[in-house]
């Protein structure tokens, strides 16, 4: 079975992100594969895996903004800021909702973050969680990121424990998130849970199992599960260009930025766009080159 597009796996619970690949091209019977963004094992939701010609996308995809449910518990604290680390301390905690709505609008726009040890960060070449496992703990560095939104959706004042909503960019640690807001609230917290809601514009909705994946494959139907390479470029906008102009940009020319409709364009140099041919086909995508007139050829997915 020959495939290329995007199979939206909800990531079960114990499976690592390489795991998920391995059953997919086992399934598939395609080498080809990868994913967009690892999820830690014991986090569940929304894995989309490139297959066939979209794993070419894997560097170019703009909108790499996520959205997560997670569960926390506050009055713990861990080694690897979630509930399944080495206990590090305990605490009576006696926060009300109220206190948490308080100090979370500190934790949204633009923050930094100290990545925790047990992640994928490298340090001079090393894995922080490797040697976060050698019993090591290493200088890191802060990190900017961008937290759209954070909401308190669920909290239990009994036994201390909740939910946030939080929708944010490439690379924030939900686990670092809960534990500086634990930090702020003077008791600790630590993630319980954590469900990846949306990644690069895809939402859980649109995510089957594996289980059910390999159902399809196993009755011919796991085509009718793959999104098409083009649903990862949505953000960008779209051109449709003549057969002739279709033909050359699919052999590796530039177009003449005059002779489309992209004429008078108001978009900026360097600009991405998906290219198609007048059947509304997905040929690659283009790059304004407005100094030259030129619509570039940025990748090609045919």
């Amino acid at each position: 079975m020959s495939v290329n597009g995007v199979l939206l796996i909800d990531k079960p619970k114990g499976f690592t992100s390489f795991d998920v690949i391995a059953v997919v091209r086992k399934i598939t019977g395609q080498r080809k594969a990868g994913h967009t963004g690892t999820l830690d094992p014991n986090a569940t939701g929304v894995l989309p895996v490139l297959l066939g010609s979209a794993t070419k996308a894997q560097d170019l995809i703009l909108n790499h903004d996520k959205s997560y449910t997670a569960d926390f518990k506050l009055g713990v604290t861990t080694d690897t800021l979630d509930i399944w680390g080495k206990v590090l301390s305990e605490n009576e905690s006696k926060v009300k909702a109220e206190d948490i709505l308080n100090v979370i609008p500190d934790f949204s726009g633009e923050i930094t973050q100290l990545p925790p040890m047990y992640s994928a960060v490298q340090k001079n070449g090393q894995r922080l969680y490797d040697l976060a496992r050698k019993g090591l703990t290493v200088e890191r560095e802060p990190r900017k990121v961008t937290v759209y939104s954070i909401r308190l959706t669920d909290f239990d004042e009994e036994n201390q424990s909740g939910r946030f909503e939080i929708s944010c960019s490439k690379g924030t640690y939900i686990r670092t998130i809960i534990d500086d807001i634990g930090a702020r609230l003077g008791c600790g917290a630590v993630m319980t849970g954590l469900q990846r809601t949306n990644a690069c514009g895809f939402s859980l909705d649109e995510c089957i199992s594996l289980e059910r994946a390999k159902e399809l494959a196993e009755s011919g139907n796991l085509i009718k599960a793959v999104a098409s390479v083009e649903s990862l470029f949505e953000s960008c906008p779209a051109v449709s260009v003549s057969d002739a102009q279709a033909r050359r940009f699919s052999n590796g020319g530039a177009l003449d930025l005059d002779r489309t409709s992209l004429k008078n364009t108001r978009l900026g140099d360097n600009a991405v766009l998906r290219v198609k041919d007048r059947e509304n086909s997905f040929l690659g995508l283009g790059r304004l080159d407005l100094e030259n007139r030129l619509l570039k050829i940025h990748k090609l997915f045919q």
